[in-house]
């Protein structure tokens, strides 16, 4: 199994692409280990390597987010890991749990608004959110009022310094030009 990394715009994750599906479906993120136990056998493994403090599963990739320790001593214990959970046979997910970005749970709108949401989130779809997924990360619809539309950064792109630069200057830039009725874009948790 050849598993190729690729650096992303946060310099505390990489992404590793292991020549297969992750997850047919959705994404899903983990922030911490007891998450992570509960959920996914591979993110399990993966926050039993000493300084990981996050995991995203993409489509084909996984990122791994580091606290300050160093890629060159964390690398081959994660390729090592990943390779032994892919050739043990054992499900990403753990039974039950399934990969959340595409959940529409929590979002909110006027109800007045859903052709402008509808919009906004075909934007999302088509437009960003393939650019993101190349740095490793995902950015999902979370509300719209006022003119602002809310977005929840997940994988590389949770706390990447270039993200506010992504949202204002890209997202931004892209949604006030096709929907004239947004103003703002802003991240959420």
């Amino acid at each position: 199994m050849f598993i190729q990394t690729e650096a992303t715009p946060n310099p505390s994750t990489l992404k590793f692409l292991p020549g297969k599906v992750v997850l047919e479906t959705g994404t899903a993120e983990f922030r911490d280990e007891t998450e992570a136990r509960a959920a996914s056998p591979l993110a399990a493994r993966l926050f039993g390597i000493p300084g990981v403090t996050g995991v995203f599963l993409g489509y084909d990739f996984i990122t791994v987010t580091k606290d300050d320790a160093d890629w060159q001593h964390m690398k081959p214990a994660i390729l090592g890991n990943i390779m032994e959970h892919f050739m043990s046979g054992q499900p990403v997910l753990a039974g039950g749990a399934l990969g959340g970005s595409d959940d529409m749970e929590g979002e909110f709108f006027d109800e007045g608004d859903e052709t402008i949401v509808a919009t906004i989130k075909e934007l999302l779809d088509t437009r960003v959110r393939p650019a993101v997924a190349q740095d490793g990360g995902d950015i999902t619809f979370k509300g719209f009022r006022d003119g602002v539309v809310y977005l929840n950064m997940k994988g590389a792109c949770s706390g990447c310094p270039s993200s506010t630069a992504t949202l204002k200057h890209g997202v931004q830039n892209l949604l006030r030009h096709f929907v004239p009725e947004v103003q703002e874009v802003e991240a959420v948790m």
